[in-house]
Parts: structure tokens; sequence; C-alpha cells
């Protein structure tokens, strides 16, 4: 077991790992910029160590700085949490070099699963459906043009490093093509510094539908049933639940089975997510495998008992999986809404700034996962998001009617946050029945304060 595990990240996720490792008997090093110096995760692991001013590419995207706090703590491991690192084949390869535990899985899997083009391949030769599209990267417009009438419009170019919906362009016609995909192209390089890109079929009307798996050294991989996370802005998830309205057990049954082929295709260790768009017909496709621990696994420990960080840092200390996973029921229903530092009357604008006064909700079923407190500065210089707030219920419709409740009785002052929207979303009939899509949001009619 692990003696000392240095964090490689920053807010709620930070200190979702202390704790954690605190029932663990494992002690735990807090990295932070100098404009985290006041964040709660430093105040509550063992120790702390500034790695640099706020930017996060001299802080917690520097390597060198990460590397050296780690040694200069003696610390055995690194939990890079989600974000910054931890999906940086390079970063896994260095901490092997000097002997430290990455708790995540080695480069070549990261790189494998990485870029979308190749993980596509995988999952292909091993039997789980995938999109119908281009076989890798695509080396032309033209090349695009033929493969997309092959597939039939509308159709997909997606950046093969892509992320947060960068890189992605949807294409109704072949006199939009060309153009797509030479913004696509360029968007790619300067958010990833790859132009690669590949093609797929524009599935319409598709649910985001997540697997969430472990997998242990001894090969014993588990499904945790499923997430749904089709309400999202711009690609960037607000709410997202578990289990699925849409998923039928016939359905989990079949992603259980798909999740757990493309784990062992590339002989997966740790907590893992397999990710599918599922049409109106029940049929689901592969999207992305993500190699770490999700922002909103809360939803999925609401709904199965099982502490999902630490049976991930359990399975890279070579721990087998307990046998009570192998017959995991899911109970009742968890809802998650991620609480930015957004103004929604203003486009979503940024809301940084003191938090005057901080009050989070409490009662039978309600969980807040959050680093800030009253007198806390939120910085401009990274995600928005300063709170989790998650319910669990027997029911979906209860589960609605507990979030709603907890949403009310939500107290932050001095900045702004899309609470209000996302208590919008909530009371909408078509939510509420489940009648939704990725594209949810795209129409959903946001009524400001005034015109309430």
């Amino acid at each position: 077991m692990y003696k000392k595990i240095l964090i490689a990240n920053r807010g709620e996720i930070a200190l979702r790992i202390i704790r954690a490792c605190r029932e663990l008997n494992i002690k735990t090093v807090a990295v932070y910029s100098i404009e985290d110096e006041l964040s709660l995760h430093t105040k509550f692991a063992d120790e702390a160590i500034c790695i640099g001013p706020g930017p996060s590419a001299q802080s917690y995207l520097s390597i060198p700085a990460i590397i050296s706090a780690a040694e200069l703590t003696n610390a055995d491991a690194i939990h890079p949490g989600y974000g910054f690192l931890s999906e940086n084949a390079k970063f896994s390869a260095i901490c092997d070099e000097h002997n430290i535990a990455f708790i995540g899985p080695p480069a070549a899997t990261i790189d494998g699963m990485g870029d979308k083009a190749s993980a596509k391949k995988t999952m292909l030769s091993v039997g789980v459906p995938v999109i119908p599209g281009s076989d890798g990267i695509l080396n032309s417009a033209d090349e695009a043009k033929i493969l997309a009438k092959e597939a039939g419009y509308p159709i997909m170019l997606k950046a093969t490093a892509g992320g947060g919906g960068r890189g992605m362009r949807l294409v109704k016609s072949e006199d939009e093509l060309q153009n797509a995909y030479d913004s696509a192209q360029s968007e790619s390089v300067i958010a990833f510094n790859n132009g690669d890109l590949y093609l797929e079929k524009f599935v319409e009307e598709p649910r985001h539908i997540e697997v969430q798996i472990l997998a242990d050294t001894s090969g014993n991989i588990v499904t945790l049933g499923e997430r749904e996370c089709s309400i999202q802005r711009r690609h960037q998830k607000l709410i997202e639940e578990s289990p699925s309205v849409a998923v039928t057990p016939e359905i989990r049954k079949k992603m259980s089975e798909a999740a757990i082929k493309g784990a062992k295709a590339v002989n997966y260790v740790g907590a893992g997510t397999i990710e599918f768009l599922l049409d109106r017909y029940g049929d689901f496709f592969f999207m992305e495998m993500n190699t770490r621990i999700q922002v909103e696994h809360p939803v999925t420990e609401m709904v199965t008992g099982a502490d999902l960080i630490k049976l991930q840092i359990l399975c890279h200390a070579e721990v087998p999986l307990p046998d009570w996973m192998n017959n995991l029921t899911l109970r009742g229903h968890s809802i998650e809404c991620r609480i930015n530092a957004e103004d929604p009357d203003k486009k979503f604008r940024p809301s940084p700034g003191t938090i005057e006064s901080f009050h989070m909700p409490g009662g039978m079923g309600i969980r807040v996962d959050t680093h800030v407190y009253a007198g806390y500065r939120v910085p401009p210089t990274y995600d928005s998001m300063i709170a989790k707030l998650i319910v669990h219920a027997p029911t979906r419709q209860e589960a609605i009617s507990r979030m709603v409740g907890a949403l009310d009785e939500c107290v932050i002052e001095g900045i702004k946050t899309a609470i209000p929207f996302q208590k919008q979303i909530l009371l909408d009939e078509n939510f509420k029945a489940g009648n939704f899509t990725t594209t949810f949001l795209e129409t959903f009619n946001y009524k400001k304060k005034e015109d309430l």
C-alpha cells in the first residue's frame, strides 16, 4: 500500500482524494498555485507545497514542478484527479521513470485511448459497436467527401486529440465540408497542437451515456451502471444522473458487456469510463474512453454504495476488487448539478470574485463536494466549477424534487452561479418526463429573473 500520495490537482477533487486517503491511512500532499493558497485542499492535506504562479502552465500543468514536489515530500504515488495532467501520457511515463506510482493508466494506454481514431480502431477490433465513418485519421477534405457519401449526411468532423467540443464540426451537406474541415483543423492545431481529424456519421437525437468501470491487476473488471450526461451546454455537462431513464435492463447488459470488452482490449487497470451515444432506436455506439476518474463519479457512488476513489487507489496498489462488487445492484436514483461561477443571465459569463456568504443544503440524501467557503475568492484562472451538489432518492421524481429543494437552500452571495438555470431545467416538463437528448439546451427557453 502507498504511504504518501501527492495530489496533482486542486479544488473539490483534491479534497475528495484527501478524504479517501485518510480512510485508507495514507498520508497526503496537496500542491497549489499562488492563486490557490487559501483553498481548502491545502488545509486538510498532511502537507502542502506551492508549485508556482496562478497560470496552469506554470503550476498544475508543470510536470517538473510536480515531480520535484513529490520528491521533496517523499511521496511514493501521484493521483492526478481529472483534467490537468490526468490523461497526459508523458506525465505517466515520467512518474514511472522516477519510481513514483501514477494512479492512472500507463502511457501506452493513455495514448491509445486518448487518440480517438486509434481508440475507435481498438474497439472495432473487439466487437464494440462504433459509429460509421473513417477507420482512422483523414488525409484530406477530398477523402472526407468520399467517406461522407458512404456514411450519409449529416456527418461530424472531430479532432482526434479533441475535447470540450473544440475541433468539432457538424456538416449537413457536401457544400459545407471544405470550410468545416479547414476550420476544425485550424481550431484543433491551436487547442491541441494536433490537426488530425476523423469523420463519423452524425447520430440523430442522441443521448450521451457513459459506463463506469473498475479493473484490478488480477484481471477482474466490473461495471457500475451508467450515467446520463445529455444535459450539456456547448459540450460541457451541467446535470448528470444515474441510472438513465432511456437505458433498459437489456441495453444496460449490452453496454456493460461492451465496456468490459473495451477495457480488456487495452489491459485496463483502475477507474475508467466508456462513453457511448445512444440513439432513439436503442442502438449505442462507442464514442471515447476517459482514462481517469470523472467529475460526475458521485452519482455512481450514490446508487452503488461504492467509493470509487478508494477503489481506484486500491486497484493500482494491486489489491483485488472485493467479491461483493460482482453482484452490484443499482439502488434508487441520483442527480448531480455542477455549481459553476457563471452568470446565466449574461450568456454564462464567468463570475470570479469573493464569495461573501456561503451556505450549502443538508438533510437526507444530499451530498456537497466543494472546496470553497465564505470569504473564498474564486480565481478567474481556472474552471468555473465551485461545487457539486448531489442528491439520492428512491425514484427519479423524488430525486428531482429533492434537488430542486436543495438548490433552493443554496446561498452563494458575491458571485453569480448557474443555479437559476439548473432549477428551470429540473422543473421543465420534458426533463421531468425524461424526454431529452444532447441537444436539449439548444432549444431550452431559459427565463431571466426579471421575466419570471
